[in-house]
């Protein structure tokens, strides 16, 4: 490959510039996007819908099963929770139904270890089991297992309605990435307001949950609790995005109108 020929007379710059848009030559700390520029906050909306796992089918709409993790990773939301609740429902043994219910999340962190997928979902099942299952060893009551649950989906209901409120929808952070929209639909007023209902409806669905399960907690109705935290666990919240991304679709492009004749 030829290089271009250097003229030796020509002005050496420094190796800690460059040359800038209008031909001047400046620091490279200085220049736009330089090494001293941190991330953006379109930058980290588009990281951050990357890595959400919401996927997208290739008939165009929303993957709600691969979204949430597929089968196993529906089966690693339910099964601690029901394992634990069927147990102490029949025994009211804690720590036996608190061992068990552990127990099952480890296997299934295992079994991602062994058939080397990504261990991150399980990991955090993993250590959410075993921080609630030390709650309710330390309290010595069984709806204790739960309790960290209400707290966990309060601060979702808290940082979902304030993306609404600064203007950045959690719905259009996580579906404008896969609809190859960036953050370009924060520019449209009618995109803006659409993720908006949409991320409403999501904060919805996590509502509902504290509306339904609180009361039987305070009750310590277990067998009731555990019945519901399954249901409108992954189930419910899968329904919700599915309807989220329903109400966000963009309108159709408007059809060209007849050729004006001359």
């Amino acid at each position: 490959m030829s290089h271009p020929i250097e003229d030796p007379d020509a002005p050496r710059r420094p190796a800690d510039q460059e040359i800038l848009p209008d031909g001047e030559a400046g620091p490279v700390e200085d220049r736009p996007g330089g090494p001293q520029a941190g991330p953006t906050a379109a930058d980290l909306a588009l990281q951050y819908a990357a890595k959400s796992g919401v996927k997208r089918s290739d008939s165009g709409q929303i993957d709600v099963l691969s979204s949430i993790g597929g089968i196993q990773g529906l089966a690693e939301s339910i099964a601690p929770g029901l394992v634990f609740t069927v147990l102490f429902t029949l025994t009211r043994d804690l720590t036996v139904s608190l061992v068990a219910a552990l127990a099952v999340s480890a296997v299934f962190a295992v079994l991602r270890l062994v058939s080397r997928t990504p261990l991150t979902q399980a990991l955090a099942g993993l250590i959410g089991v075993a921080f609630c299952a030390v709650v309710a060893q330390r309290t010595g009551n069984a709806e204790d297992f739960f309790l960290p649950g209400f707290f966990i989906n309060g601060g979702y209901i808290i940082a979902l309605t304030a993306s609404v409120l600064f203007r950045w929808p959690f719905a259009g952070l996580l579906f404008g990435f896969i609809r190859n929209e960036g953050i370009e639909w924060r520019k449209d007023p009618a995109r803006v307001r659409a993720y908006a209902v949409a991320t409403w409806i999501i904060v919805a669905v996590l509502a509902l949950r504290l509306a339904v399960q609180v009361p039987l907690y305070l009750a310590g109705n277990i067998a009731a609790l555990g019945s519901m935290r399954v249901a409108m666990g992954l189930p419910l919240y899968a329904l919700g995005l599915w309807l989220a991304w329903l109400v966000s679709r963009p309108r159709p492009a408007a059809a060209a109108g007849p050729s004006a004749v001359g």
